[in-house]
């Protein structure tokens, strides 16, 4: 079996609330991001009132934690993406599209009924190559 390690950046969120997580794990050439939700690295707070804003903030999460683990956006492989509502599918496509390149990756969208904490709206987990 590969090595498995934890990945670790002080420009993404720290797990939520101390919770038992690593924001990534590397196993040989897969990074498996842990969902990110829009919260500030610095203040541990959730950040933007829209669901495009919010979605922001989870893709530089994102892109912190892939590249702390010598990867980045245009390596992801799959993702799937937890909205509070369906109705902010259209307003996270939009920024979604912006920063998953010409081949997007593989991806699953599916609706939480609103059971986020602190106001989020988004959250966004991922698989990529190294």
């Amino acid at each position: 079996m590969a090595h498995k390690s934890a990945v670790r950046t002080d420009r993404a969120p720290a797990p939520f609330r101390g919770a038992p997580y690593s924001q990534a794990v590397r196993l040989g050439d897969l990074i498996f991001v842990s969902g990110q939700l829009p919260l500030d690295p610095g203040t541990g707070r959730m950040v933007g009132g829209t669901i495009q804003e919010q979605t922001e903030r989870v893709f530089a999460n994102l892109r912190a934690i892939l590249e702390a683990a010598g990867s980045g956006l245009d390596r992801l492989v799959k993702t799937t993406v937890f909205l509070a509502t369906l109705a902010d599918f259209p307003g996270m496509n939009e920024v979604y599209r912006q920063h998953v390149g010409e081949v997007p990756p593989a991806r699953s969208t599916v609706p939480v009924g609103g059971t986020f904490p602190d106001g989020a709206l988004v959250e966004i987990e991922a698989i990529a190559h190294v």
